[in-house]
């Protein structure tokens, strides 16, 4: 008990000590170390990194779950460590009705048929939703909650452990330059006339009295200048380490490809309501008036090739300009999604270059006799 009162008494005698060094930095009584620019850079891009990661992942929650009670819901069983029942989305339910609906008016029947395709595409593009928010809550929210919830709490302990050590550190500037003060005017000649002998031997002992606290001074500041320095490198390590922390940036391509596919799902789901529209008379979806709906060409000006036409001109026809190929470093392994694109392994090196009107976030890539699109985002431009 009695070392416990003592190390509580020590404790509180630094916490004082640091308080009043704080304050006398603030009001300008006292000099404060400065960080470097570099340190200070990784600081200011640390705690911006921090204010808009969590925005993101709020945001996220609401868009991934507009309701909050179903919000809250989820919260409740993460932190009672139990499986979230699952929840039929709302395309899900559509579609079973639909399909409910056909069984009802019969299979056989133009409006049971039609009912029978639309659910059944309504009930996929459900699924499909509830596999991309549960792909996204994974592969997206819980790194960001991840990088909040412990990455920034380490960061944060150490910067507030950094900042003691300043403290520190600038309270044992303050007493070495007090102790040389002081030093210096008990080493001072005093004057034969004036002064009685015994004021040199007072005089000499307190010189040695301060001789002794500039010694002790000096070994305290060189101590806490090796903690402060120790601290700092583990503090910078840290900082320059949140980027590898991040998200990984080709997951934002993966969830682009998978909102592409969707909206194509949509799209034909869209067409075939309208198919379903411009045949009331016999509600067969499979007619194909003029200008047919589920014709690609439908959806795009005249005399325009088709998307597989234009892929399979971009990739077979075009030649390498004369000028502008670069050297690329695949930095994740990719899997072409069709015969126009390239797949890829981590860590070669291909040919890149672009060809006008071509995709911002593509590029045409070269392996020996090998050509396919190939994504920016898994690519290393070189020099």
């Amino acid at each position: 008990m009695d070392f416990n009162v003592r190390k509580l008494a020590t404790d509180a005698g630094i916490f004082f000590s640091r308080a009043v060094q704080f304050t006398e930095e603030k009001l300008g009584q006292a000099e404060k170390t400065e960080l470097d620019a570099h340190f200070e850079n990784l600081l200011s891009r640390a705690d911006c990194t921090k204010n808009w990661t969590e925005k993101i992942y709020r945001q996220t929650e609401v868009v991934l779950q507009p309701n909050p009670g179903a919000r809250i819901e989820e919260f409740l069983y993460e932190k009672l460590d139990r499986k979230v029942p699952p929840r039929p989305t709302n395309g899900e339910i559509l579609g079973q009705f639909m399909l409910e609906a056909a069984k009802e008016f019969g299979s056989g029947t133009p409006y049971g048929s039609t009912l029978i395709k639309v659910g059944d595409c309504q009930r996929r593009l459900g699924g499909a939703e509830r596999e991309f928010l549960q792909t996204s809550s994974i592969s997206f929210l819980i790194p960001l909650r991840n990088f909040l919830e412990g990455d920034w709490r380490t960061i944060s302990r150490e910067r507030k452990l950094l900042e003691n050590r300043r403290l520190d550190l600038d309270a044992c500037k303050a007493r070495l330059k007090k102790a040389k003060a002081a030093e210096t005017k008990a080493a001072a000649v005093p004057d034969f006339q004036e002064t009685r002998p015994r004021n040199y031997v007072l005089s000499a002992s307190a010189s040695a009295l301060w001789n002794e606290e500039l010694d002790k001074a000096e070994h305290e500041l060189r101590v806490a200048q090796t903690e402060f320095d120790r601290q700092a490198e583990v503090t910078r390590l840290l900082l320059e380490g949140i980027s590898s922390t991040h998200v990984s940036r080709f997951y934002m391509h993966a969830a682009l490809t998978h909102a592409t596919h969707l909206s194509r799902s949509v799209c034909l789901y869209s067409v075939t309501l309208l198919s379903f529209r411009r045949c009331p008379d016999s509600l067969d979806v499979n007619c194909h008036p003029a200008s047919s709906p589920t014709d690609p060409s439908a959806f795009l000006p005249l005399n325009s090739p088709s998307p597989l036409e234009t892929d399979a001109l971009q990739i077979e026809e075009v030649q390498p300009p004369a000028s502008g190929t670069r050297k690329a470093k695949v930095l994740y392994d990719y899997d072409a999604g069709d015969s126009s694109e390239l797949s890829l392994r981590a860590d070669e090196l291909i040919t890149v270059y672009t060809v006008p009107g071509m995709d911002s976030d593509w590029l045409i890539g070269e392996r020996g006799n090998q050509k396919g699109k190939v994504p920016v985002t898994y690519l290393e431009l070189l020099s």
